[in-house]
């Protein structure tokens, strides 16, 4: 059976919706989310909407809900109904469809949770998964977002002194100098580079330098390589190591998949708001499973709910791999530099009922 099909018929009433602003800020970087909460039946169902544009959360939270939510069905009936409805009903979001998708998710993992509620069971058993222990990498930047704030290799010393198991996905950056790449991997804690190769015009860029590139894929003989930018430089050094190339950015459906180079991949990051409805996200965990393609979660800098849910769905799906879905304590610089947050793999803490995540 496929995933989806065994939730698509899960009954389904929605009766109102409403919104929880969430916001984190550390240094420059501010970050605002928004929880979803469709009620019906006496239960409640929550998403997380992780719109990266804080206008869209303003614009969404003042609004309040769009009409035509009502529902009295299906699971899938529901979000069929969704296809036509605009989530957006403020205004355009600032990043058109990717953003539609992010807030397709918000709503549908919330209609998810709640139909499994009123249907008192949980998603890993309406799925026959048994969730698993689940590793997990910490994702970081070694350096600020404004020219004078150089990469250190400070940040990691700093967690690993806390965390000495702990491993990493980093996003090398282009002051990353001979010395610094040689102490990073003497660490041994690194498993992933995010080259970031998709982003053209956003405070992550980084400019493509095959020197760089050269580097890392020596230096880093076993990490894996996620968004290369492919270029007519890069491509004959991507192309002995393209078994470690790994896709996340451009991840949207099995098409996407199906078009990246070097296809099939060995591995993708399926990171779940990327996918908007759940029935595409579903179906892409069934593609890969079939065809021997590995898959690793990834998260969005989730500040709620939304966390839980894909640390859930890592659990069930793809427990063992390099997820970029640690507990949000990671994210925070204050928090990840001393004791307390929970060490990799994280024991499962699914509720006995709905889609989310305890703690």
């Amino acid at each position: 059976m496929a995933s989806y099909d065994a939730i698509k018929d899960l009954p389904l009433t929605v009766e109102e919706c409403s919104f929880e602003g969430l916001d984190f800020t550390s240094g420059e970087f501010e970050r605002l989310t928004t929880v979803v909460k469709l009620r019906g039946g006496g239960a409640e169902g929550i998403g997380e909407d992780v719109v990266y544009d804080p206008v869209d959360h303003i614009g969404q939270q003042s609004h309040g809900a769009p009409t035509g939510l009502a529902h009295s069905g299906t699971f899938d009936e529901f979000s069929r109904k969704l296809d036509g409805i605009d989530l957006f009903p403020a205004g355009e979001p600032e990043r058109g469809d990717v953003s539609r998708d992010y807030r397709r998710w918000a709503y549908e993992s919330a209609a998810l949770d709640l139909a499994l509620r009123q249907a008192g069971t949980n998603l890993a058993a309406a799925l026959g998964r048994d969730p698993r222990p689940l590793n997990f990498v910490s994702s970081m930047r070694l350096g600020g977002f404004s020219p004078d704030q150089r990469s250190t290799i400070k940040p990691l010393e700093e967690r690993l002194a806390v965390y000495p198991t702990l491993r990493f996905k980093l996003d090398p950056f282009n002051d990353w100098d001979e010395e610094l790449i040689a102490a990073l991997a003497a660490t041994g804690a690194v498993d992933s580079l995010d080259l970031k190769g998709f982003y053209k015009g956003t405070p992550v860029d980084v400019i493509t330098d095959p020197e760089l590139y050269a580097k890392l894929i020596e230096t880093f003989p076993d990490a894996w390589l996620e968004d290369p930018d492919v270029t007519d430089e890069t491509r004959p050094l991507l192309d002995p190591v393209h078994e470690r190339v790994t896709w996340d950015a451009p991840i949207h459906s099995i098409a996407d998949i199906e078009a990246m180079p070097w296809s099939p991949p060995r591995t993708v990051n399926v990171k779940p708001s990327r996918f908007g409805p759940i029935s595409r996200l579903f179906a892409a965990y069934d593609y890969c499973e079939e065809r021997g393609i590995g898959a690793y979660g990834g998260g969005q800098t989730e500040l709620g709910p939304g966390r839980g849910q894909i640390q859930y769905l890592a659990s069930i799906f793809h427990p063992d791999t390099p997820n970029d879905v640690a507990p949000s304590g990671y994210n925070d610089p204050a928090q990840a530099t001393k004791p307390g947050l929970p060490s990799s793999p994280l024991e499962p803490r699914i509720d006995e009922l709905g889609f989310r995540w305890s703690g």
